[in-house]
């Protein structure tokens, strides 16, 4: 192995590769219109809330074995196959029959499964790979920079896909542009429909062709032989010990503990916050026109915050850079539950995505720094899949406050139509965030001083 440092990181081949997968793997095209999209092909709301359902729980019963069988069936094998099932989920939206519920439906639920299989395939082993490239050239110290250059790459994607999306399925525009042109067809909603589906599989192509060209690099050891074997039931089997023993290790390895049990609190809180902001928009008499252009700005802080994430993981401790993230999310929440009207009412939304982007940016730089090669891709799922389970557990614990907030509020405001008292329950619910947040985080810190204690008191008797 090759210790001499680099001059610059992205001369590897795989770093430049692994910035150029996340960039299309996330430039989906529909994101700005995802759930009007699924309406307008034909679904109802009830049906829009299986499906995203049917995808959370693909991720979280795949997120951990993806990871395992990263390490012993190899990073760029499982990378490959993430970009084969974005092709077939995309494909599958791009050629959907309109009209038959009933397959429409099947379809639809088809896609998310596969949509969350390629989710959780991707999940840490990209990562695992390019930081396995950097340590094979002794440049894993530059981990940081790699990091702030592939979340703005990703930014200016995400802004570009966000902006372009929405302006392609809008028939009327649409229709000015085939008519400056001088073309001779019409706009049709279908035709619009599946602009951004079609876009958005163009992407999954580049991703699946940017993982073929990407070079394997197998994992020092660190110790305990990896023992790759031919036999596919051995490799399930290994992925499973794989899985016990990262586990374990995380278990006993107090700072990895912390790092994800702080990532669960900011993160289900402030991803389900940010996922109600439609509604929210509306309530703070935002045009719906608007919303897109909105999710556009807010993405460009993705160019920027990366540099300063990179000058605090280099600069500060992690206590310090943890109340960084504090007080803008907690600011976030109180201010978005207060309701500021028109475009005031977006900064809580700017410092609840600004806290996200330095989450993304903590956690990724400490995990990778302390994990072991021969089982980052396996710590890096269990992040993942902590985080989406609890991300699903606050979406229950939501669903049930919302109903409760409702059912008292029936005496209050009778003669109310539905839509009036739906926005009363989403309003009295949005004053329980900052609440929930910081009884959360307050009691995980607890657990971590504790935790701390009992180390240190552990180590002295040794």
């Amino acid at each position: 192995m090759n210790h001499t440092p680099m001059v610059s990181p992205f001369s590897i081949r795989n770093v430049r590769l692994f910035i150029m997968f996340r960039v299309f793997f996330n430039a989906r095209f529909y994101y700005p219109i995802f759930t009007i999209l699924f309406l307008d092909f034909g679904l109802t709301l009830e049906q829009f809330a299986l499906l995203n359902v049917a995808w959370a729980v693909t991720i979280v019963l795949l997120e951990v074995p993806s990871g395992a069988l990263a390490d012993t069936l190899g990073r760029r094998n499982l990378l490959v196959f993430t970009g084969i099932l974005m092709v077939m989920e995309m494909a599958l939206l791009c050629f959907v029959p309109r009209g038959n519920a009933n397959i429409l439906f099947g379809v639809f639920l088809l896609n998310r499964i596969l949509s969350g299989a390629a989710e959780a395939a991707a999940s840490g082993a990209d990562e695992a790979l390019a930081y396995d490239s950097l340590q094979e050239e002794g440049c894993e110290t530059k981990w940081g920079q790699v990091l702030e250059r592939q979340m703005r790459m990703q930014a200016a994607a995400f802004l570009i896909a966000m902006s372009l999306g929405a302006a392609v399925y809008d028939p009327a525009l649409m229709q000015r542009i085939i008519d400056f042109f001088g073309l001779e067809f019409t706009a049709s909603r279908d035709l619009t429909l599946r602009l951004p589906v079609f876009l958005t599989l163009g992407m999954a192509v580049l991703t699946l062709l940017t993982a073929l060209l990407m070079r394997e690099v197998r994992p020092a050891p660190s110790g305990r032989p990896l023992n790759i074997v031919i036999g596919s039931g051995k490799r399930v089997l290994q992925a499973f010990k794989l899985t016990l023993e990262a586990g374990g290790w995380i278990l006993n390895t107090p700072f990895a503990l912390v790092i994800i049990l702080i990532g669960v609190v900011f993160d289900s809180c402030l991803r389900m916050a940010a996922t109600l902001t439609s509604q929210y928009y509306r309530l703070i008499h935002l045009p719906e026109a608007s919303f897109g252009l909105i999710g556009s700005t807010i993405a460009v802080m993705g160019l920027f915050v990366p540099r300063l994430a990179l000058i605090l993981v280099e600069k500060r401790t992690p206590l310090f850079n943890l109340i960084v993230m504090t007080v803008p999310a907690l600011v976030g929440l109180v201010s978005m539950a207060l309701f500021l009207p028109t475009l005031v009412g977006v900064i809580p939304i700017v410092l609840i995505s600004s806290t996200m982007y330095l989450l993304r940016f903590f956690q990724s730089h400490y995990l990778n720094r302390i994990t072991t090669s021969d089982q980052r891709a396996t710590v890096l799922s269990f992040k993942g899949l902590s985080m989406n389970l609890a991300y699903g557990i606050v979406g229950v614990l939501y669903s049930l406050l919302v109903s409760r907030l409702r059912s008292t509020m029936v005496p209050a405001v009778t003669g109310a139509t539905p839509e009036k008292l739906e926005e009363a329950a989403f309003t009295a619910a949005m004053g329980w965030f900052p609440w929930a947040f910081a009884a959360t985080l307050a009691v995980v810190m607890a657990y971590v001083v504790w935790m701390f204690r009992r180390a240190g008191q552990t180590e002295q008797q040794s």
